[in-house]
């Protein structure tokens, strides 16, 4: 049994202490989760409030047999980003991707050889910037796969849409991702 419907059920209960305990053990991702896609922390703090307080207003509505808190959280988190992304009408960004391509070392000069080591401040900026020229659909299959680690199915549940889908939206995000990195000349 997923742990956190035993929280669940105790807060359906009214035990403060367990809604305490959910949003504890939650916000973080869901934070991260937020700021990937916007770019900013202001932005990020309030859809992450805002997530919580629609967690709060619906969580009669999970359902344990249907999947893990963690998903339904998820699908919560990406729905209301969408509509934040559709209220605002702008291209989002992600968070820096230095953890998940560890290999992005070198920035070339123009002539071809490496000339200095990107720090990690730097390789983050690199990325967003090359990150808020994929569409928002690829970049949130790159986000929840190698940056949440989330599962292909688990993916699927989140986005509704066949694993397979998720698959090819993953493998053409990662292979846009590294054209717009050797455009710019990094070595990846």
């Amino acid at each position: 049994m997923d742990p956190d419907a035993t929280l669940v059920e105790r807060c359906l209960k009214g035990d403060e202490a367990a809604w305490e305990d959910l949003v504890r053990t939650h916000t973080r991702r869901v934070f991260s989760i937020c700021y990937r896609f916007t770019n900013s922390q202001t932005e990020a703090q309030d859809i992450t409030q805002e997530v919580f307080l629609r967690v709060f207003r619906s969580l009669r509505s999970y359902r344990p047999s249907e999947g893990s808190f963690s998903v339904w959280l998820g699908r919560l988190t990406r729905n209301l980003l969408i509509d934040h992304y559709r209220r605002a009408k702008l291209d989002r960004a992600s968070a820096p991707l230095e953890d998940v391509f560890p290999e992005l070392e070198h920035k070339t000069s123009p002539d071809g050889r490496a000339d200095a080591l990107v720090t990690g401040r730097e390789a983050g900026e690199i990325l967003q910037a090359a990150l808020q020229k994929l569409s928002p659909e690829l970049r949130e299959a790159v986000i929840l796969r190698d940056l949440e680690d989330l599962e292909y199915k688990e993916i699927a549940r989140v986005l509704k849409v066949p694993e397979g889908t998720v698959k090819s939206r993953l493998s053409r995000g990662r292979a846009e991702l590294a054209r717009i990195l050797r455009r710019q000349r990094i070595v990846v």
